[in-house]
């Protein structure tokens, strides 16, 4: 009895263990298939693109991805100063001034998916803002601006690139500005340099600075008020003519895309004069050889030890309606409220442009040099509602037909201030004054 009892008890034994095995084996089958068919998803999802970049981009706030998350509505918390507050703010992006009567675009948080895994240095730091780690609430009306002016107390920010730059920098400006007092706080234009345009805190001896310079090298789009060019020439060999002003900086913040939306770019080589040693390179070469030039120089004329350097991702441009379920031809005109589609990706933003720029730091990261990429792409492509459109100061007079079809003038580029531009600075700031702690 013994025996037979032992042999039927390894019988069922095996078959227990052979269905374990199974099931083991079954399930991890599945997790392989799913795991496949997530990165195809991911390879297939271009907004995706930010969980793809190397541990770099976020190191600065252990690994952190801030990047992903939501707009979450906080009329409590925002906006963080008043239009009417900041006089720093030009027509372009006054819409409230130039008629717009809704404001809750400007009541919006980033709320990211995240929770911060906290060392107690960026504990530390975000104590100092207000904030704990269940809640990334330095994301709100905590925002403390002689905090930030004082830790920035002697130090030079520039930001350099086009006007979606510019854009970032006047909010910058207004978020710091109300709490300067009248006298000690100066906006002008740099004399002797024609694309310089500085703010000083006095109290503070803090300098926020924009320099345009849209395609980063020498361009035929090098002026700041008479640019409009319908093509693209660039002297691929002049990065200096520029770069001089930006060498005795603390902080850098770059951008440049927009204006390289166009299917070519004329390379020039020598000086401007000379228009017969050229090439015609798509707008993807152009700037890839672009961003080359701009990491050669990074690399030998930039102190690091001194200097921290970002780079701005690309922004939506919601012009085309269809990409959220609209008619025709209609675009951001007239939007209220955020798109609440997790992940929407609108069809004007050209991900092979990013995916450039992510090679470019990448490459810039072996060679020793850190430019920390802040990726505002994918939380701007939610905001059809935060653009000026046809609220805004236009510097020349709009013709019968342009009034009778206000879509075909609307401005869904750029963005209202108040807006969402402030909280790109919040973002930036994060990682400045961590590094700054």
């Amino acid at each position: 009895m013994v025996g037979i009892w032992d042999v039927k008890h390894m019988f069922e034994s095996s078959i227990i263990i052979f269905l374990v095995i199974g099931a083991l084996a079954t399930t991890a089958i599945y997790y392989v298939n799913n795991s496949d068919d997530q990165q195809d998803m991911m390879m297939s999802t271009p907004v995706m693109t930010h969980n793809s970049y190397n541990n770099n981009v976020y190191d600065s706030l252990d690994g952190c991805d801030l990047f992903s998350g939501k707009w979450v509505h906080d009329k409590e918390s925002y906006p963080l100063y008043k239009e009417v507050e900041c006089p720093y703010i030009p027509g372009e992006f006054s819409c409230g001034k130039y008629g717009r009567t809704d404001f809750i675009y400007q009541q919006w948080r980033w709320q990211p998916h995240a929770r911060f895994v906290l060392s107690s240095l960026s504990s530390r730091y975000l104590k100092q803002l207000g904030t704990t780690s269940s809640h990334l609430s330095y994301l709100s009306s905590r925002f403390n601006a002689k905090e930030v002016l004082e830790r920035l107390r002697g130090k030079r920010v520039i930001f350099i690139g086009d006007s979606v730059n510019r854009n970032q920098w006047l909010s910058m400006v207004c978020m710091l500005q109300s709490v300067i007092p009248h006298g000690l706080k100066k906006m002008q234009k740099v004399a002797n340099v024609l694309s310089l345009f500085t703010f000083k805190a006095f109290e503070y001896n803090v300098s926020i600075d924009f320099y345009w310079a849209p395609l980063l090298v020498e361009s035929n789009a090098d002026h700041p008020s008479n640019h409009k060019r319908n093509y693209r020439v660039i002297n691929i060999q002049s990065i200096e003519k520029h770069a001089k002003n930006w060498v005795n900086a603390d902080i850098l913040v770059f951008n440049s895309y927009l204006w390289w939306m166009t299917p070519t770019i004329k390379i020039m080589y020598g000086s401007f004069a000379d228009s017969k040693k050229h090439i015609m390179v798509s707008n993807h070469d152009g700037y890839q050889m672009v961003l080359e030039k701009w990491s050669d120089w990074l690399a030998t004329h930039i102190n690091h030890r001194r200097t921290q350097s970002y780079f701005m991702s690309m922004t939506a441009t919601h012009r085309r309606g269809v990409d959220w379920g609209k008619q025709g031809n209609e675009n951001c005109l007239n939007e209220t409220h955020p798109i609440i589609k997790e992940y929407f990706w609108e069809s004007m933003s050209d991900l092979k442009m990013m995916r450039i720029l992510e090679s470019s730091l990448d490459k810039l990261k072996a060679r020793g040099v850190n430019v920390n990429l802040v990726n505002i792409t994918q939380l701007t492509q939610y905001r059809k509602d935060a653009h000026p459109s046809i609220h805004r100061l236009f510097y020349s007079t709009l013709k019968a037909k342009q009034l009778s079809n206000p879509n075909g003038y609307a401005d869904c580029t750029h963005w209202c201030l108040p807006g969402v531009p402030d909280t790109w600075n919040e973002l930036l700031l994060a990682y400045i004054l961590q590094r700054r702690k």
